[in-house]
Protein backbone atom coordinates (compact mmCIF):
# COMPACT_ATOMS: atom_id res chain seq x y z
CA UNK A 1 0.00 0.00 0.00
CA UNK A 2 0.97 3.62 -0.35
CA UNK A 3 1.45 5.88 2.65
CA UNK A 4 -1.91 7.56 1.98
CA UNK A 5 -3.69 4.21 1.71
CA UNK A 6 -2.04 2.96 4.88
CA UNK A 7 -2.94 6.11 6.80
CA UNK A 8 -6.58 5.79 5.70
CA UNK A 9 -6.58 2.13 6.76
CA UNK A 10 -5.21 3.01 10.19
CA UNK A 11 -7.77 5.80 10.61
CA UNK A 12 -10.61 3.33 10.06
CA UNK A 13 -9.58 1.14 13.02
CA UNK A 14 -9.58 1.73 16.76
CA UNK A 15 -7.66 -0.97 18.67
CA UNK A 16 -4.00 -1.71 17.90
CA UNK A 17 -1.26 -4.00 19.14
CA UNK A 18 2.12 -3.03 17.65
CA UNK A 19 4.99 -5.49 17.28
CA UNK A 20 8.74 -4.83 17.21
CA UNK A 21 11.44 -7.31 16.18
CA UNK A 22 13.65 -9.68 18.16
CA UNK A 23 16.90 -8.23 19.53
CA UNK A 24 15.29 -4.78 19.17
CA UNK A 25 17.34 -1.84 17.95
CA UNK A 26 16.61 1.87 18.12
CA UNK A 27 14.64 1.93 14.87
CA UNK A 28 12.08 -0.72 15.80
CA UNK A 29 11.77 0.60 19.37
CA UNK A 30 11.50 4.26 18.35
CA UNK A 31 9.19 3.58 15.40
CA UNK A 32 6.76 1.43 17.39
CA UNK A 33 6.68 4.03 20.16
CA UNK A 34 6.04 6.91 17.75
CA UNK A 35 3.25 5.05 15.93
CA UNK A 36 1.61 4.08 19.22
CA UNK A 37 1.79 7.63 20.56
CA UNK A 38 0.44 9.03 17.30
CA UNK A 39 -2.54 6.65 17.26
CA UNK A 40 -3.29 7.53 20.88
CA UNK A 41 -3.35 11.22 19.96
CA UNK A 42 -6.11 10.33 17.50
CA UNK A 43 -8.12 8.76 20.32
CA UNK A 44 -7.26 5.19 19.36
CA UNK A 45 -6.53 2.40 21.84
CA UNK A 46 -2.96 1.47 21.00
CA UNK A 47 -0.25 -0.52 22.75
CA UNK A 48 3.18 -1.91 21.93
CA UNK A 49 3.58 -5.59 22.74
CA UNK A 50 6.17 -5.93 25.52
CA UNK A 51 9.51 -7.09 24.11
CA UNK A 52 11.42 -9.31 26.58
CA UNK A 53 14.74 -8.48 24.89
CA UNK A 54 14.40 -4.69 25.14
CA UNK A 55 17.64 -3.22 26.48
CA UNK A 56 17.75 -0.93 29.47
CA UNK A 57 19.11 1.85 27.29
CA UNK A 58 15.93 2.01 25.20
CA UNK A 59 13.29 1.12 27.79
CA UNK A 60 12.31 4.74 28.35
CA UNK A 61 10.80 4.89 24.86
CA UNK A 62 8.21 2.19 25.63
CA UNK A 63 7.42 3.36 29.16
CA UNK A 64 3.65 3.45 29.63
CA UNK A 65 2.98 2.07 26.14
CA UNK A 66 3.21 -1.71 26.51
CA UNK A 67 1.03 -4.70 27.31
CA UNK A 68 1.97 -8.35 27.67
CA UNK A 69 -0.46 -9.93 25.18
CA UNK A 70 -2.85 -8.92 22.38
CA UNK A 71 -6.53 -8.64 23.18
CA UNK A 72 -9.47 -9.95 21.18
CA UNK A 73 -10.27 -7.52 18.38
CA UNK A 74 -6.81 -5.96 18.24
CA UNK A 75 -5.43 -4.99 14.85
CA UNK A 76 -1.87 -6.30 14.88
CA UNK A 77 0.76 -4.16 13.15
CA UNK A 78 4.46 -5.01 12.84
CA UNK A 79 7.04 -2.25 12.46
CA UNK A 80 10.59 -2.70 11.09
CA UNK A 81 10.23 -6.49 10.87
CA UNK A 82 11.65 -8.08 7.72
CA UNK A 83 10.39 -11.65 8.23
CA UNK A 84 8.03 -13.58 10.51
CA UNK A 85 11.03 -15.24 12.12
CA UNK A 86 12.27 -11.78 13.11
CA UNK A 87 9.18 -10.94 15.20
CA UNK A 88 9.79 -10.47 18.90
CA UNK A 89 10.04 -13.63 20.93
CA UNK A 90 6.63 -15.20 21.53
CA UNK A 91 4.87 -13.31 18.73
CA UNK A 92 5.97 -15.47 15.79
CA UNK A 93 2.49 -16.98 15.29
CA UNK A 94 0.36 -13.87 15.73
CA UNK A 95 -1.85 -12.86 12.76
CA UNK A 96 -0.23 -9.66 11.49
CA UNK A 97 -2.70 -7.47 9.62
CA UNK A 98 -0.22 -4.80 8.50
CA UNK A 99 3.55 -4.83 8.07
CA UNK A 100 5.35 -1.47 7.97
CA UNK A 101 8.97 -1.96 6.96
CA UNK A 102 11.98 -0.56 5.11
CA UNK A 103 13.84 -3.77 4.34
CA UNK A 104 13.85 -4.12 0.58
CA UNK A 105 14.85 -7.77 0.91
CA UNK A 106 12.19 -9.20 3.18
CA UNK A 107 9.42 -11.74 3.55
CA UNK A 108 5.73 -11.11 2.98
CA UNK A 109 3.93 -12.39 6.07
CA UNK A 110 1.11 -9.88 6.71
CA UNK A 111 -2.29 -9.35 5.10
CA UNK A 112 -1.26 -5.86 3.97
CA UNK A 113 2.14 -4.21 3.64
CA UNK A 114 3.75 -0.80 3.38
CA UNK A 115 7.36 -1.47 2.49
CA UNK A 116 9.81 1.15 1.22
CA UNK A 117 13.37 -0.10 0.79
CA UNK A 118 14.66 3.32 -0.26
CA UNK A 119 14.43 4.99 3.16
CA UNK A 120 17.17 4.77 5.74
CA UNK A 121 14.95 3.91 8.69
CA UNK A 122 11.44 2.75 9.39
CA UNK A 123 11.11 5.91 11.46
CA UNK A 124 10.94 7.88 8.21
CA UNK A 125 7.90 5.88 7.10
CA UNK A 126 6.19 6.31 10.46
CA UNK A 127 6.87 10.05 10.30
CA UNK A 128 5.21 10.21 6.87
CA UNK A 129 2.20 8.28 8.18
CA UNK A 130 1.79 10.66 11.10
CA UNK A 131 1.88 13.60 8.68
CA UNK A 132 -0.73 11.87 6.46
CA UNK A 133 -2.93 11.36 9.52
CA UNK A 134 -2.62 15.01 10.50
CA UNK A 135 -0.94 14.17 13.81
CA UNK A 136 1.33 16.92 15.12
CA UNK A 137 4.64 15.81 16.57
CA UNK A 138 5.23 16.50 20.25
CA UNK A 139 8.46 16.12 22.19
CA UNK A 140 7.80 12.48 23.11
CA UNK A 141 7.09 11.47 19.51
CA UNK A 142 10.02 13.57 18.29
CA UNK A 143 12.35 11.80 20.71
CA UNK A 144 11.16 8.36 19.59
CA UNK A 145 11.51 9.17 15.89
CA UNK A 146 14.94 10.74 16.39
CA UNK A 147 16.18 7.56 18.07
CA UNK A 148 14.75 5.58 15.15
CA UNK A 149 16.41 7.53 12.34
CA UNK A 150 19.69 8.24 14.13
CA UNK A 151 20.39 4.64 15.11
CA UNK A 152 19.74 3.15 11.68
CA UNK A 153 22.05 5.71 10.08
CA UNK A 154 24.85 5.54 12.63
CA UNK A 155 24.06 9.08 13.72
CA UNK A 156 23.73 10.09 10.05
CA UNK A 157 27.13 8.71 9.04
CA UNK A 158 26.01 5.73 6.94
CA UNK A 159 25.52 5.77 3.16
CA UNK A 160 21.76 5.23 3.57
CA UNK A 161 21.33 8.77 4.96
CA UNK A 162 19.35 11.04 2.63
CA UNK A 163 17.91 14.54 2.57
CA UNK A 164 14.60 13.06 3.77
CA UNK A 165 16.38 11.55 6.77
CA UNK A 166 17.62 15.00 7.76
CA UNK A 167 14.11 16.39 7.19
CA UNK A 168 12.71 13.96 9.74
CA UNK A 169 15.56 14.71 12.17
CA UNK A 170 14.90 18.43 11.81
CA UNK A 171 11.21 17.90 12.53
CA UNK A 172 12.18 15.96 15.65
CA UNK A 173 14.52 18.72 16.79
CA UNK A 174 11.72 21.26 16.31
CA UNK A 175 9.63 19.43 18.94
CA UNK A 176 12.23 20.18 21.59
CA UNK A 177 13.60 16.64 21.68
CA UNK A 178 16.86 16.63 23.65
CA UNK A 179 19.27 15.53 20.94
CA UNK A 180 22.56 15.91 22.79
CA UNK A 181 21.82 13.48 25.66
CA UNK A 182 20.34 10.99 23.16
CA UNK A 183 23.46 11.15 20.99
CA UNK A 184 25.72 10.96 24.04
CA UNK A 185 23.92 7.87 25.34
CA UNK A 186 23.63 6.04 22.01
CA UNK A 187 26.85 6.92 20.23
CA UNK A 188 29.43 8.35 22.63
CA UNK A 189 29.30 6.18 25.75
CA UNK A 190 30.82 2.70 26.12
CA UNK A 191 30.95 0.42 29.13
CA UNK A 192 34.26 -1.12 30.18
CA UNK A 193 32.82 -4.55 29.29
CA UNK A 194 32.05 -3.41 25.75
CA UNK A 195 35.56 -2.05 25.33
CA UNK A 196 36.96 -5.40 26.50
CA UNK A 197 34.83 -7.22 23.92
CA UNK A 198 36.07 -4.86 21.21
CA UNK A 199 39.65 -5.40 22.34
CA UNK A 200 39.16 -9.16 22.04
CA UNK A 201 37.74 -8.68 18.53
CA UNK A 202 40.78 -6.68 17.40
CA UNK A 203 43.11 -9.37 18.69
CA UNK A 204 41.09 -12.24 17.22
CA UNK A 205 39.92 -10.93 13.84
CA UNK A 206 41.43 -12.19 10.60
CA UNK A 207 41.86 -9.97 7.57
CA UNK A 208 41.80 -10.76 3.85
CA UNK A 209 42.22 -8.99 0.52
CA UNK A 210 44.83 -6.54 1.82
CA UNK A 211 42.74 -5.73 4.87
CA UNK A 212 39.51 -4.95 3.00
CA UNK A 213 37.69 -7.96 4.50
CA UNK A 214 37.55 -8.62 8.25
CA UNK A 215 36.18 -11.79 9.82
CA UNK A 216 35.76 -12.62 13.49
CA UNK A 217 34.27 -15.73 15.12
CA UNK A 218 33.25 -15.05 18.73
CA UNK A 219 32.75 -17.92 21.21
CA UNK A 220 29.81 -17.48 23.55
CA UNK A 221 32.17 -17.20 26.53
CA UNK A 222 33.45 -13.83 25.27
CA UNK A 223 30.05 -12.17 25.63
CA UNK A 224 28.74 -14.29 28.49
CA UNK A 225 29.21 -11.49 31.01
CA UNK A 226 28.08 -8.74 28.64
CA UNK A 227 24.63 -7.16 28.65
CA UNK A 228 22.57 -6.49 25.51
CA UNK A 229 23.64 -2.84 25.79
CA UNK A 230 27.30 -3.92 25.88
CA UNK A 231 26.81 -5.85 22.63
CA UNK A 232 24.85 -3.09 20.91
CA UNK A 233 26.42 -2.13 17.56
CA UNK A 234 29.40 -4.43 18.17
CA UNK A 235 28.70 -6.03 14.78
CA UNK A 236 29.96 -2.96 12.94
CA UNK A 237 33.01 -2.37 15.11
CA UNK A 238 35.49 -4.05 12.75
CA UNK A 239 34.21 -1.88 9.90
CA UNK A 240 35.59 1.13 11.77
CA UNK A 241 39.15 -0.16 11.33
CA UNK A 242 41.01 1.75 8.64
CA UNK A 243 40.97 -0.09 5.33
CA UNK A 244 38.14 -2.51 6.19
CA UNK A 245 35.32 -2.32 3.66
CA UNK A 246 33.24 -5.34 4.63
CA UNK A 247 33.25 -7.23 7.92
CA UNK A 248 31.54 -10.31 9.27
CA UNK A 249 31.03 -11.18 12.91
CA UNK A 250 29.92 -14.71 13.81
CA UNK A 251 28.60 -15.07 17.36
CA UNK A 252 28.10 -18.46 18.96
CA UNK A 253 24.59 -19.07 20.36
CA UNK A 254 22.93 -21.98 22.15
CA UNK A 255 21.37 -23.31 18.94
CA UNK A 256 24.05 -22.43 16.42
CA UNK A 257 25.46 -19.11 15.29
CA UNK A 258 24.38 -15.59 14.45
CA UNK A 259 26.06 -13.86 11.51
CA UNK A 260 26.21 -10.08 11.15
CA UNK A 261 27.74 -8.42 8.09
CA UNK A 262 28.46 -4.71 7.64
CA UNK A 263 29.71 -3.12 4.42
CA UNK A 264 30.44 0.14 2.64
CA UNK A 265 28.84 0.99 -0.76
CA UNK A 266 30.12 -1.32 -3.46
CA UNK A 267 29.60 -4.42 -1.32
CA UNK A 268 26.35 -6.20 -0.56
CA UNK A 269 26.02 -7.50 3.00
CA UNK A 270 22.54 -8.86 2.27
CA UNK A 271 23.87 -11.05 -0.56
CA UNK A 272 26.39 -12.60 1.83
CA UNK A 273 23.74 -13.28 4.46
CA UNK A 274 21.30 -14.61 1.87
CA UNK A 275 23.71 -17.50 1.32
CA UNK A 276 22.90 -18.52 4.92
CA UNK A 277 19.14 -17.92 4.80
CA UNK A 278 19.26 -14.34 6.09
CA UNK A 279 18.92 -10.86 4.64
CA UNK A 280 18.56 -7.18 5.38
CA UNK A 281 20.21 -4.20 3.70
CA UNK A 282 23.25 -3.90 1.45
CA UNK A 283 25.08 -2.09 4.23
CA UNK A 284 23.92 -4.19 7.17
CA UNK A 285 22.48 -7.69 7.22
CA UNK A 286 22.25 -10.77 9.36
CA UNK A 287 21.45 -14.46 9.50
CA UNK A 288 21.06 -17.20 12.09
CA UNK A 289 21.72 -20.84 11.31
CA UNK A 290 22.64 -24.16 12.90
CA UNK A 291 26.36 -24.88 12.61
CA UNK A 292 29.33 -25.06 14.92
CA UNK A 293 31.35 -21.88 15.29
CA UNK A 294 34.35 -23.43 13.54
CA UNK A 295 32.22 -24.68 10.63
CA UNK A 296 30.47 -21.33 10.33
CA UNK A 297 33.75 -19.44 10.26
CA UNK A 298 35.03 -21.60 7.41
CA UNK A 299 31.76 -21.31 5.49
CA UNK A 300 31.52 -17.52 5.83
CA UNK A 301 35.19 -17.09 4.88
CA UNK A 302 34.59 -19.16 1.75
CA UNK A 303 31.56 -17.07 0.72
CA UNK A 304 33.32 -13.76 1.37
CA UNK A 305 36.35 -14.74 -0.69
CA UNK A 306 34.16 -16.13 -3.48
CA UNK A 307 32.13 -12.92 -3.69
CA UNK A 308 34.90 -10.38 -3.04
Amino acid sequence: MTRAETAAWLAQRDDFCILSHCRPDGDTVGSTAALCLGLRKMGKKAYVLENPELSGKLQFLHEGLTKTAPEAGDTIVSVDVSARSRLLRGAEDLPVALRIDHHGVGESFADLELVDGDVAACGEIVYDLLVELGIGLDQQIGTALYVAVSTDTGCFRFANTTADTFKVAAACAATGAKLYPINQMLFDTNSLTKLKVQSWMVASARFFRDGKIALCAMPYAVEAEASPDDMDNVSGFLRSIEGVEICALIRETEGGVKLSVRAIPGYDASAVCARFGGGGHKGASGASFSMSLKEAEAAVEKVLLEMY
